[in-house]
């Protein structure tokens, strides 16, 4: 019997779920794609407990589908398409009693020198010249895959109106405060992790003016208790402005990443972030190519629907290192938001990323 998708969902479909339904019965089965000898898909979950709670049908329906003539490689990730439910506010807080307030003007002398975070060796600003272009996605998925080379990960989201963190990491615990001034951050995937997203209900806006953003952003950085870190990566707004200045100018820095699809309008805005980076004294790590190559899960085509090669060629205009090329793939839609990110996944798709954590790891920077 040919290997297709049909004879894929026919094996799948004897995969039982506790409930006693079949994966594809509760049609589970996502982004499935068969290339030559390889098969790989997602089983897409509700919450990201119900997938943690899948792990053992995760491992049948790999060893249903390696058990078919003509495969030789099987990846299989668990996702899911919502969050954890939110749970309701305790009438008496837990540790956190005492009112923490985040928002408020920066404090300390303008004319100290940029300070270091005790205990954080690296501070890797990763930053967009425009929105849209996948830079929170490429932070929670390098941190991530930087955890997993063995590092001691911070992930800081610094995009105060727009925090996205909390759902692609799998978040939604209030961070504690034990006095009203420290705040002790959460754990996920192997990252330590913060956002201010988790400190508001999931759809309060953030209206504040420049210094209550620097304020927020001084507090996050200082008032966190991150612990011994190789590395905390900051999740910058798109643009460049209030955020970038207080980071690059009161923080140091060690360096900065900026993140680009192919296509020429997104990479005149990347050139943008490039030069406030500079202006602001910030060494500059190098260039990642997002959304560099689609492959349709359905037939396997690829096509480069974006633009081919852009940023690396800007990349070697400017004599910058190019830290790779990441893929449109649904799998990396479907775990960002299931809050499990693709690099926490055995996924082919996640290999891009480890293989930038290496280089990052390995240039030393």
């Amino acid at each position: 019997m040919p290997l297709n998708r049909s004879t894929v969902l026919d094996a799948l479909d004897a995969v039982k779920l506790p409930s006693g339904e079949s994966l594809v019965a509760r049609d589970l089965v996502r982004a499935l794609v068969i290339d030559a000898d390889s098969v790989r898909f997602v089983i897409e979950c509700a919450t990201p407990e119900e997938a943690r709670a899948l792990d053992a049908v995760r491992a049948q329906a790999h060893d249903a589908v390696a058990a078919l003539p003509g495969v030789a490689r099987v990846s299989v990730a668990l996702t899911a398409h919502g969050p954890s439910p939110r749970q309701a506010p305790k009438s008496a807080p837990q540790g956190d009693a005492p009112a923490l307030k985040i928002g408020r003007h920066p404090t300390g002398d303008a004319g100290q020198g940029p300070q270091r975070i005790p205990g954080v060796q690296r501070i890797l600003a990763i930053g967009s010249g425009k929105g849209g272009v996948g830079k929170s996605t490429v932070s929670s998925n390098l941190a991530v895959a930087l955890a997993r080379e063995g590092w001691r990960v911070g992930l800081l989201d610094a995009d105060i109106y727009g925090p996205s963190q909390p759902r692609m990491m799998g978040v939604t615990k209030r961070p504690a405060s034990p006095d009203g001034k420290r705040i002790v951050p959460l754990q996920a995937h192997g990252v330590t992790m913060i956002s201010i997203g988790l400190m508001l209900k999931e759809d309060e806006a953030v209206i504040w003016r420049g210094p209550m953003l620097m304020g927020a952003l001084q507090q996050l950085l200082t008032q966190v208790e991150w612990g011994e870190l190789d590395v905390l990566i900051v999740d910058m707004p798109p643009g460049t402005g209030d955020i970038h200045l207080t980071l690059c100018s009161k923080f140091d820095v060690t360096g900065a990443i900026v993140v680009s699809t192919p296509q020429d309008v997104a990479l005149l805005d990347a050139r943008k972030a490039l030069r406030a980076f500079q202006t602001l004294k910030t060494p500059l790590v190098g260039l990642v190519e997002n959304m560099s190559t689609y492959i349709c899960p359905k037939c396997g085509h690829e096509d480069h629907i974006f633009g081919d090669g852009g940023v690396q060629a800007e990349a070697t205009r400017l004599d910058l290192p190019f830290l790779g090329a990441l893929p449109l793939s649904v799998e990396v839609r479907l775990a960002g938001d299931g809050g499990i990110p693709v690099a926490a996944t055995d996924s082919p798709v996640a290999d891009a990323y480890r293989r930038m954590a290496r280089r990052l790891i390995d240039s030393g920077f």
